[in-house]
């Protein structure tokens, strides 16, 4: 899986509005998160598009407007973004894997395809725009970047 512009930035909006998040928090600007992500305008303000469109925040209007969590952060899971703005989070050929069969040797590969979708989900589903926001991150995930870590080293 290749984890486009589009999905890394779309995660950190979110995450800085997270931490703006309650009941008396701001509604923060398109360019508050920008510049405080990095995030070239023009692309976030389609990003939050799409993400308004999702459900995922809404906007607020007038003088302090800007936009706002929909829902509380914990339960919005990183693949509820990454599905706004992506689509599937992992497909191969833009079929079901159910569809899928491959011939001769390589018949095994449907299940190497449904266990990457598998681990995807496993991860990106289980950490809420909460736990990134606070840096709070489910022990497995952590486990897994520690592991995976030491063996890119």
């Amino acid at each position: 899986m290749r984890i486009s512009a589009k999905s890394d930035y779309a995660v950190r909006a979110m995450a800085e509005l997270a931490v703006a998040y309650g009941a008396n928090g701001p509604a923060l600007k398109a360019e508050q998160i920008a510049d405080a992500q990095e995030i070239p305008l023009n692309f976030l303000l389609g990003i939050l598009r799409e993400l308004r469109n999702a459900h995922l925040v809404r906007s607020v209007r007038g003088r302090d407007g800007g936009y706002r969590l929909s829902r509380p952060p914990a339960e919005i899971a990183l693949a509820d973004v990454i599905r706004a703005v992506d689509g599937p989070l992992a497909n191969v050929r833009d079929l079901s894997l159910s569809q899928l069969s491959y011939p001769g040797a390589a018949e095994s590969l449907r299940e190497v395809w449904m266990a990457v979708r598998g681990s995807l989900r496993e991860v990106l589903e289980n950490v809420s725009v909460a736990d990134l926001a606070t840096g709070k991150l489910p022990k497995n995930v952590r486990a897994l970047a520690a592991k995976h870590q030491t063996e890119r080293m």
